[in-house]
């Protein structure tokens, strides 16, 4: 399974994608990769713009499916993500690769816009056929449920180590179709101590360094409600 993720920092924090092919393989996908286009502060619309880069990645890259994720913090109005959404999902279609719309999530600080987010998640799903990756719900529901498990980095808006997992493995049980127990524990983080400049990040250079161990009972539980709320991919095709 090849895997194109398409975002910005929601997408390639503490390297997610690395983490969900981890899980995937741990699961029984086989060989799994996962390539990324992803930039700070990116919407749909600039990553239409910069049309050749993703063109090229679809047509030669060998994927077989294409995560897109639109910018979420603030999130972008419906009228925008759906022309925009439609456009690079589209692309994808032409190139014979299965697009997956990325459901994010709210900010810490308003948890209302979840809603929202949702909303045009679920139609720009349902009118053009995509796999849909219900993020920003499962997260919701860790947040009511089990608030001692801290999802966000400190700035209340990008995830942390335990809202990595949780994107991950929502991933590994959409295109993976499971997701086995033994990734309970397992984590990636930037953190070196100090929180992130944007302008000028100073992360962990070494691949090896940004794994770490998580609480496991905490990540079981995450894995839980990614269960109840994710289906996979062949549950989705079958209706």
């Amino acid at each position: 399974m090849k895997v194109l993720f398409v975002g910005n920092s929601h997408t390639f924090f503490n390297d997610m994608p690395a983490l969900f092919a981890e899980m995937a393989k741990k699961s029984g996908a086989g060989k799994v990769t996962a390539d990324m286009l992803a930039y700070s502060g990116r919407d749909y619309a600039w990553h239409r713009t910069e049309y050749f880069a993703l063109r090229y990645a679809l047509l030669y890259g060998g994927y077989d499916f294409c995560v897109l994720q639109q910018a979420a913090h603030p999130y972008p109005p419906a009228e925008s993500t759906l022309e925009y959404g439609r456009d690079l999902i589209e692309m994808c279609k032409r190139a014979g690769v299965k697009p997956v719309v990325y459901m994010t999530w709210a900010e810490k600080r308003f948890p209302e816009n979840q809603q929202k987010m949702t909303d045009i998640c679920e139609k720009l799903a349902e009118e053009t056929g995509s796999l849909l990756c219900r993020v920003g719900q499962i997260w919701q529901r860790i947040l009511r449920e089990c608030p001692d498990i801290e999802l966000f980095y400190d700035d209340g808006e990008h995830a942390g180590p335990y809202g990595d997992f949780l994107i991950a493995a929502a991933f590994c049980r959409l295109l993976a179709r499971r997701v086995d127990p033994s990734v309970s524990g397992i984590g990636k983080s930037f953190l070196i101590g100090g929180p992130i400049d944007m302008d000028r990040p100073r992360i962990k250079e070494d691949r090896a360094a940004v794994s770490c161990a998580l609480d496991a009972e905490k990540t079981e539980r995450i894995l839980r409600a990614v269960e109840s709320i994710q289906k996979p991919a062949f549950d989705l095709k079958r209706g």
